[in-house]
């Protein structure tokens, strides 16, 4: 199962692609960020962030993606940016055919870390660590889009489980 996590931000977008093999093993496909250059207005940097995150999706056979969800920031203006490269994101995602789940960062924390309340640095060690890399995958986007997309095969796993189950 091949998936895609997504860390959303107007100035810099995080993707991580991460498969999970039939024997359960995390493997690292790719992972780096998007980013629009400060000077520009908003629709053209939000044009720019669709267009490259869709010709990302259209490189990969994606079983599936996941974004992070917005949470609560003390800026207003910040909190409005990245819902708008959440909806872009969303969009190019949906058009991409590709069925997508969103994860709060405390999910994320939970799912790499087993706690919740992980400082960034316990998370990006876990992911080096879940992904068998050398160092501590940069920039900071990045890394957290490894950490979503890991969070959601942990996740995906579990609902199947649960439906074999029921």
């Amino acid at each position: 199962m091949l998936v895609i996590g997504i860390d959303p931000g107007t100035a810099s977008t995080g993707y991580g692609l991460v498969r999970q093999t039939q024997g359960g093993e995390l493997e690292l496909v790719d992972y780096g960020v998007f980013t629009t250059p400060a000077d520009q207005c908003t629709s053209k940097r939000l044009v720019k962030l669709y267009n490259d995150l869709s010709t990302l999706l259209a490189l990969h056979q994606l079983d599936s993606g996941a974004v992070e969800k917005l949470f609560f920031q003390k800026n207003v203006s910040t909190a409005m940016t990245v819902g708008q490269a959440r909806g872009v994101t969303l969009l190019a995602l949906a058009q991409a055919g590709i069925p997508v789940d969103e994860y709060t960062p405390r999910e994320v924390k939970q799912a790499v870390v087993g706690y919740g309340g992980a400082d960034k640095k316990q998370i990006q060690q876990m992911v080096k660590t879940l992904l068998e890399m050398e160092t501590i995958p940069r920039p900071d986007d990045a890394a957290d889009a490894l950490a979503v997309a890991i969070c959601h095969l942990h996740s995906s796993q579990t609902r199947v489980h649960l439906e074999a189950a029921s």
